[in-house]
């Protein structure tokens, strides 16, 4: 892999209870592309509550110490909705190759969600590499972007 990042850009990286088995996955396939990564939890598959884990990724991304991040819950979707209401942030709940793409094409989407129980091992290294190695577009894109800041979000 050909991504380098500073300390700012390690991938922050947070998942609950039922995304902690592939957020341990996920960390291991970034561990072999030498790829550096902050763990903000949960530490153990012991029930959990997905906001908590996800607030803490969101803030780190929209404050700016983090420029990625990754969060796993069951489906993502708790997960992208706590991400979602931070400034700045950009989640984007990935089921394909082609989603993982587009999310950075088009949204410049600073943080990847999966499924823990939705998505294999396999696949959610899929989706990680490509979210990692494709470049925003800007462009017409860019306007879009800065809009999401102009409607009110926190």
């Amino acid at each position: 892999m050909s991504i380098e990042l500073s300390e700012k850009e390690y991938i922050a990286i947070g998942s609950d209870h039922a995304g902690f088995e592939l957020k341990e996955l996920i960390k291991k396939y970034l561990d072999s592309l030498k790829l550096p990564y902050k763990d903000f939890g949960t530490y153990s598959p012991a029930s959990t509550d997905y906001p908590d884990w996800g607030a803490k990724v969101a803030k780190a991304i929209s404050s700016g110490i983090h420029q990625r991040g990754i969060l796993i819950c069951g489906s993502g979707i708790g997960m992208s909705i706590t991400a979602n209401k931070f400034k700045r942030v950009r989640a984007a709940l990935c089921t394909s190759e082609y989603m993982a793409e587009i999310c950075r094409k088009h949204n410049d989407a600073n943080i990847l969600v999966l499924g823990g129980r939705t998505t294999s091992e396999l696949m959610a290294q899929k989706y990680v590499k490509i979210w990692l190695e494709t470049a925003f577009e800007g462009g017409r894109h860019q306007k879009r972007i800065e809009k999401l800041d102009e409607f009110g979000c926190l």
